[in-house]
């Protein structure tokens, strides 16, 4: 196994588009960015890139433009879906463009059970190479992974590295992080419980905030990682109406409006996604004035 590290901020990016299409030149700008803002490491295809609605073709020219301008920092790519052959086929079809690890979504709609989650996720760790992280964001999948089984996968299955835990569930996630293996990563999945997860152990967060705020997301995590608690809470409250602004409507609708209005993408989605309302609009415009990013 390829040995990934994962700590810090990595950034759930969004999919620029224009007109009908990707918007290439934008997604690759919006890499730059990041690298310059000194991230973690950078996560391609996952839901806030929208990539339910991108072709393979669409995903693997996106993948192309992220290795090859964060060419110093892990690529964590999105390949889940809600059946194993199809998750099976997503990573035999990216791995090839330099992938670093996948995330890996808890299987949506079908709503399985503990050991349906611990059989499928040994599975696809064994149809690769590649490190895996789970996703579990029951939110948008219906199913939760329990504590009891992430743990088992960690200990069991030597390519689970790392879970992104967006259950919002502070008392699960903090038995991951207290009983999983050493050097098995836990990592925030919604940027607001960022401050009180690595406080307490994990290792990082994958954010949408640092779309917009890159810089600031990655001092909030390097405070974090360096005990330094009294500038980490300052920043953490200085993001805070950030976090909040940022789902007010679903993810990714008002990242692609803060987006708009820093003049970095189109203010474009694909359906079923539509852009932000005139109110969540208003909203973001006071957020980064306040902000100044």
């Amino acid at each position: 196994m390829e040995k990934v590290i994962l700590r810090g901020c990595g950034t759930a990016l969004l999919t620029p588009f224009k007109g009908q299409g990707v918007d290439y030149d934008a997604f690759a700008a919006s890499v730059d960015r990041q690298v310059e803002a000194g991230i973690h490491f950078l996560v391609p295809l996952g839901s806030t890139g929208e990539t339910p609605c991108l072709s393979l073709e669409e995903r693997v020219e996106v993948l192309k433009i992220a290795k090859a301008h964060c060419a110093s920092r892990p690529v964590v790519v999105g390949g889940g879906t809600n059946s194993l052959s199809g998750t099976i086929s997503n990573m035999k079809a990216l791995e090839r463009y330099g992938v670093d690890a996948f995330l890996i979504v808890v299987p949506y709609y079908n709503k399985p059970t503990q050991d349906g989650l611990y059989a499928y996720f040994k599975e696809v760790a064994a149809a690769t190479s590649k490190p895996i992280v789970i996703y579990n964001v029951p939110g948008r999948t219906g199913a939760n992974i329990e504590a009891d089984t992430v743990v088992r996968l960690s200990e069991d299955v030597p390519n689970i590295v790392a879970v992104k835990e967006a259950s919002g569930r502070y008392a699960q996630i903090s038995s991951i992080i207290r009983r999983a293996p050493e050097g098995f990563s836990v990592l925030s999945g919604n940027d607001d419980e960022t401050l009180s997860l690595m406080a307490t152990g994990a290792a990082g967060v994958i954010s949408v905030a640092s779309n917009v705020a890159p810089a600031e997301m990655v001092a909030l995590t390097e405070a974090l990682l360096a005990d330094d608690m009294p500038k980490a809470r300052e920043l953490h409250h200085k993001l805070s109406p950030l976090f909040h602004a940022l789902f007010v409507e679903s993810n990714p609708i008002p990242a692609k409006a803060a987006m708009s209005l820093l003049g970095l993408m189109d203010n474009s989605l694909r359906l079923p996604l539509v852009p932000a309302s005139e109110k969540t609009t208003l909203l973001l415009e006071r957020v980064l004035a306040g902000l100044k990013v």
